[in-house]
């Protein structure tokens, strides 16, 4: 991996902690709990200032992290200092995070992770406005080099092959039943007037995207690429590429791309993947990690406000679903950990990568890996902002906190089970499943 793919990581990984920090920061404060260290980074100071509120705001020199830290904390983990609140007036004791009520320190622990949520919300949110929203009709927007001189920008798709598309649901509904035939008719509506045009399969077997950590990245395929043959078969649609896969069962399978026009062949070698599925559930499929591209780029539409935040929390729920649904079924056995565990190492590879595919790949795993580590600090693992809690769940429930010898010995426990997933992941990144 590149020094610029580590840098573009360090990046990543500094925009979300920092939102995550300053999410637990501005709550805190808000219900009256002193925030005396707010840093970026961990080790050797590299600079600081002290606002009017007695915060020192600091940046040290290893972005691996970052952390507040509250009065009566003897440690970024919010563990007490010795004494705890001994010699404290009230007002003091109020400022710290054991001295203040049950909901105040509760709203702050929240905050982090919901501060995630809300980045991975908000990063959605300006990708849609950044790339619009399709027409409802079949209009044309950009056109790929093998459509130019078929099909303009403008276009109204009306029909193909006879058979009518009034929107695009209609549209990939008739094109899934065309995936046998190179070469189509489009009945279209240009510049007012109605044209017949013979074209290539709506649905070509052309490469749109690369996905990150996948056979057909380490092969060099590219957005753009036509495959023209799979496992020695000719192909007229992307649709016939997936079950020539599935039919291999895992075994190599050969590729014979067009790429600027000279024709080449790839061997790549099926990964399995735990793919979620509609209705609930995974399944585990060989795949080569390729999505499709397509004749066209729809013509869009600049949605408005209410509606781009409507889509872009129903996108952020539906990642939020399929993690918590994979983690259920990596703790149930029903789909791989080391398949589906990534390690800081593994969440660098995915970055550089979305990094080298240009900005909006970059922003979209900005917001899955910000969700990732939102939902990932619920856990109910001490250390981490669930682990915390489930202590004041016990305490609200009990009327008292946990002794702090029973708190120490949680803290080790909730630190070893954390350094045993991350050694974990790192030899799966590293060496692969075993």
């Amino acid at each position: 991996m590149e020094v610029i793919g580590v840098l573009w990581f360090l990046v990543a990984l500094v925009v979300i902690v920092t939102v995550h920090e300053y999410g637990h920061y501005i709550v805190g404060r808000w219900s009256g709990i002193k925030a005396e260290v707010f840093s970026i980074g961990f080790g050797q100071v590299i600079y600081s200032r002290t606002d009017r509120h007695g915060t020192r705001w600091q940046i040290a020199a290893i972005p691996l992290g970052g952390y507040v830290k509250f009065k009566g904390d003897s440690d970024a983990s919010s563990r007490p200092t010795a004494g705890g609140l001994e010699g404290l007036s009230a007002a003091e004791r109020r400022q710290t995070m054991q001295g203040a009520p049950l909901w105040a320190r509760s709203a702050t622990v929240l905050a982090g992770p919901f501060a995630n949520f809300l980045l991975a919300v908000a990063i959605l949110v300006g990708l849609i406005f950044w790339q619009g929203l399709p027409v409802n009709e079949v209009r044309v927007g950009s056109v790929a080099p093998m459509a130019q001189g078929v099909l303009q920008e403008g276009d109204l798709i009306q029909a193909i092959d006879g058979q009518e598309t009034p929107d695009f649901t209609a549209f990939y509904t008739v094109a899934d039943g065309l995936s046998t035939k190179p070469r189509v008719a489009y009945q279209i509506e240009r510049a007012g007037a109605e044209v017949t045009v013979e074209g290539p399969n709506p649905l070509p077997p052309l490469v749109g995207q690369v996905m990150l950590k996948s056979a057909a990245l380490e092969a060099d395929l590219r957005p753009g690429d036509l495959i023209v043959k799979a496992g020695g078969q000719d192909i007229a649609s992307f649709g016939q590429l997936p079950d020539i896969v599935k039919a291999g069962d895992g075994a190599p399978v050969t590729l014979t791309v067009q790429r600027d026009g000279e024709s080449f062949d790839l061997t790549l070698t099926p990964r399995r993947s735990d793919l979620p599925k509609a209705e609930g559930g995974f399944e585990t499929r060989w795949l080569i990690g390729l999505n499709a591209g397509s004749l066209f780029e729809p013509a869009t539409r600049t949605p408005g406000v209410l509606e781009a935040t409507g889509l872009a929390v129903e996108q952020g729920f539906g990642l939020l679903k399929v993690n918590v649904e994979g983690v259920v079924a990596m703790l149930a056995g029903k789909i791989s950990v080391c398949r589906n565990l990534s390690s800081p190492v593994g969440m660098a590879q995915a970055v550089a990568q979305a990094a080298e595919q240009g900005a909006a790949a970059y922003l979209s795993l900005l917001a899955v890996f910000s969700l990732g580590i939102g939902l990932m600090n619920l856990f109910p693992i001490p250390v981490l902002d669930g682990g915390h809690l489930v202590f004041h769940l016990y305490e609200a429930v009990t009327r008292r906190p946990p002794s702090d010898r029973a708190m120490q010995v949680l803290m080790m426990a909730g630190i070893a089970v954390l350094v045993s997933i991350m050694l974990y992941a790192v030899l799966s990144d590293l060496v692969g499943c075993l």
